[in-house]
Formats: structure tokens, sequence, C-alpha cells
């Protein structure tokens, strides 16, 4: 039998030390020998755990894998949701968000190639913002949800700001819509001059201009908070103007230059602004159930393009056409300017309390000469009055109420016909009421409205202010000043202070 078979039989008997070839290496169970590990891997841990995750044998947890689903499904639902809206768009029965949507496919990143459609680069579609003026509260809100919708599915950086960007836009057009009470038309009135200082600004320059607003409001200064927190409130939202205009800049230059692949020649002409009206399209109500004969999508023709954020596109549907400002000329935009550049006092605020004056009539020269309303920055002046009530129940660690001290007028006229004849004011009180007299009830002041006259092209402005006596005093502080120079109606003044003698 062979030897070694023999042994497995009778059971195997370790051998002794003497029995070990001394040369053989040390057969120890506490020390046994292994093969050498593998070299580290320099791959990062995020590409480790990946290939972990798609190497047969690891398998995702039920966590990775309910995301994983979520992910995909949200994906698939933004996908269909942007080519549903193409297809509205095409087809002539868009809905408001449709044409948002639309406008962003020249740009997006994620967008299927196979989805696209030779003809659309020729679709004229509204500008966002014209979309959002188009609409009443109702179908604000509704947009509002279909924005939402998209802002929440989309993962891409710029679309989302697009989103975001629209979303801001669309809040202050319902609050504006919407004003909350006496007290949010006043707010709303001083909105409009702040506006007015923070439309020519860029992006950059809002961005800086935020940075020291939350400065000046987390400092421990004493300021107008209701004021610098307006500002705030009217910056985020000329921000995010700002970032909607970027980003129709970048929606239009993908545009033209798909246009260039296609129609060299357009491309140019559409470049050039030499590209001839064509019809818009326009979209169906948000509640109506069929899309009117108007609201149809007119195609252009191969010779006519629009553009998005060209100032060539052609005029869309009435419905979407914005209301044009007021077009002052270079010269009132100059002066204006530069009052603005003045800035405000430390204890005085815009005013903008303008009024209809009941008594205006239609003046003589209209059939001949446009008429347009002046342009304006006023001031209204604040302070403390420290009468004996005041003295008696506040300090200056709890000071009282402040009241209106005075005005300054600052109205533009620029463009008179007959620059011989002054601009001129009168005082106008309602009810009977004569100077010295009072009607308002006990702890309130009475008003009036001044009305400032100037000859063609414009037409009279009338403001409420409080009635009081004013101070004709030439000193420094308090001086009176009513001139008219160089196109400007300055008219500054404040009122007389009582002293009360024992």
């Amino acid at each position: 039998m062979d030897p070694a078979r023999r042994a497995m039989i009778e059971g195997y008997k370790p051998s002794s030390s003497r029995d070990r070839d001394i040369t053989s290496p040390r057969r120890d169970p506490n020390n046994r020998i292994t093969k050498p590990a593998r070299p580290s891997s320099t791959r990062p841990p995020a590409r480790l755990a990946a290939e972990n995750r798609t190497t047969p044998g690891n398998y995702q947890s039920q966590d990775d894998l309910s995301r994983q689903f979520v992910a995909d499904e949200d994906k698939f639902v933004l996908k269909q949701s942007k080519r549903k809206a193409d297809i509205r768009v095409r087809e002539g029965r868009a809905k408001p968000i449709d044409f948002l949507a639309f406008n962003l496919r020249f740009i997006d990143s994620e967008r299927d190639p196979f989805d696209d459609d030779d003809g659309d680069p020729n679709i004229q579609v509204p500008s966002p913002e014209a979309v959002l003026k188009s609409l009443d509260d109702a179908q604000l809100e509704e947009l509002d949800k279909d924005i939402k919708s998209y802002q929440v599915l989309e993962t891409n950086a710029t679309n989302k700001e697009y989103w975001k960007a629209l979303l801001a836009l669309l809040n202050d057009r319902r609050q504006k819509l919407n004003p909350r009470g006496p007290e949010g038309r006043a707010v709303n009135s001083v909105a409009s001059d702040i506006d007015k200082i923070l439309e020519p600004k860029t992006y950059e320059q809002l961005e800086a201009l935020e940075k020291q607003i939350r400065a000046k409001l987390r400092s421990d200064e004493p300021i107008d908070t209701d004021y610098w927190e307006e500002l705030l409130k009217s910056l985020l939202v000329w921000k995010a103007k700002a970032k909607l205009n970027k980003i129709c800049r970048s929606i239009a230059d993908a545009r033209l230059q798909l246009l260039r692949q296609q129609n060299p020649e357009l491309a140019e002409a559409a470049t050039a602004g030499q590209v001839p009206t064509s019809k818009s399209t326009g979209f169906a109500s948000v509640s109506s159930k069929a899309p009117t004969a108007d609201s149809a999508v007119k195609r252009p023709s191969p010779g006519t393009v629009a553009l998005a954020g060209s100032s060539s596109v052609a005029p869309v549907n009435t419905r979407f056409a914005t209301t044009a400002p007021e077009d002052f000329s270079q010269t009132t935009k100059a002066l204006y300017e530069r009052e603005v550049a003045r800035g405000i006092g430390e204890n005085e605020e815009i005013f903008t309390a303008e009024e209809a004056d009941p008594s205006a009539v239609k003046p003589k020269w209209a059939d001949k000469y446009r008429p347009r309303k002046p342009r304006y920055f006023n001031r209204v002046q604040m302070g403390y009055e420290w009468n004996k009530y005041n003295q008696t129940h506040y300090d200056h660690d709890n000071p009282p109420p402040k009241v209106v001290q005075g005005y300054k007028f600052n109205i533009f006229y620029p463009d008179l016909i007959d620059k011989t004849k002054a601009p001129t004011y009168k005082i106008i009180r309602e009810h009977g009421r004569r100077r010295g007299e009072t009607f308002a009830p006990a702890g309130e002041e009475d008003t009036c409205l001044i009305r400032f006259i100037a000859g063609p092209p414009y037409e009279d402005i009338a403001f409420r202010i409080v009635d009081r006596e004013w101070d004709y005093s030439a000193k420094k502080d308090r001086g009176f000043k009513s001139s008219f120079d160089k196109g400007i109606l300055q008219l500054h003044f404040q009122f007389k202070k009582i002293y009360y003698r024992k």
C-alpha cells in the first residue's frame, strides 16, 4: 500500500520538530503566510462607490433604489411637461406656462434633440414680462403653481434661476394688483420712486447695493427701517429682472445661432433689425377649455423671425402689449438723475402723494400739443416736535412720533413751449375751508392740495400736503426757496414752529 494512503487511514500524526526539514519554513498556526495585499487605488471615493454599485455582486440598498426611482420619475415627468408645452405652442393652444417653457428650450442642455422642430426658431412668443402683465390675479395664481412645478423638477442650474426669477416677478405683480389697504397703497407710491432709482443699475451694482442695505439694516444706527426694507424688497425684484434679462439674452443668442445654421440670410436680417412685421402667437385663457380664434398660433412665413430678447421682435398680440412709458426727453432724464444723485437727507423721505385735482379741466391747447405729465422728485421732511406735551411724556431715548415739518418739490419742465412764463403753484382747500380754519378731529391735521400749473405741453399736477403755516424766513436751515431755473421748478419750505409760552 502506498505509504501516504496508509498514513491517511491510520490518522495523520503531526511530525515533531525533529522530523521537520530544517530548510523548510516554520509552520506556525498563529503566524500564517498570506498573499500580499493589492495596492490601494488612487481613484476618488465617489467613483469607487459608483463602480461598487455597478459591479456584479454589489447590490444597492433599498434607500438608494428608492432615491434613484424618484429621480428617474421626476426626470421623466419634466421631460413630458416640456414636450407637451412645445406641442401646444406649435399647435396654437398654448397656456402662459407653455410660452415660458418654450423660450427656455434653446439653452436647455438636457433637451432631447429629437423633440426639436425645424420651424421652432420662427415661432414668435411673447416675452416673459409681457406674459405676466397680461394676466389677472386668478391666472397668476394658476401660473404660480405651474412655475413651482417646473422649479421643483428642474436640476439644471440656469433653468432653476430662470424659474426663480419668474416667480419673484410674479409675486411682485400679484402684490401690485392687490395692495394691502391704505398702508399698502402708500408703500406702493414710495416704491414707484424707488424703482426709478434702481432701474438703470446693472446686476452687479444691485448686488453691491444689496450688501450695503443689509449691512445698514443689521447695524445699530438710527434709520428709517420701513424705507430701507422697502428699498431692499424692490431691489430683489430688480435683481430678478436683471437675471431674467441676462438669461433672455443668452436665449436670443442661441436662437440666432440656430437660425444662422438654417437660414443665414434671415439671421443677418434679424440681427440688423430689418425683419418685416408678422403675426404672433397668442394663448388660450387658463380657464377656457377651447382656444379662441385669436389665440391660434400663426406660423410666420420663411422671411420672418422673432428673437427672444431682441429689439427687432415684431409686435406681439395686443393682449401681451405692454403700456409704453411716457416719452420723457433726454434733458428731463438728465435733470431727474442729477436730482436723484443728491439722495435724501437723514430726516427726509421720498414724497409721491400725487392726487387728481377734481377742479382740473382739459387744457385748451390739448388739440395742438400732446399733454404730458411732468416728471418730479420730491422729498418730505420729518422730525420731532418738542412741545410741552412731548417734553413731559417723551425723552430722547423714547422720542415722540415724527411729524411732517416741510416739503421739497422739484418738478422738471425742460420742454416748455413758452419759456418766458415760469410755472406757478396754487393751494386748494376743500369743503369751503379757509386759511387758518381747521376741520380735522383732535389729534389730526388738516390737509390741502398744492397744484402746480405750467403751460403746454405739460399737464397740471397736484399733491396732498399738510396744511400748516409756512416759514418764509431766509434762515439757512429753514430757508424758503421758490425758483425756476434751467427747466426745474423748486419749491422748498418748512412749517413754522409753534412755541408755547408759560
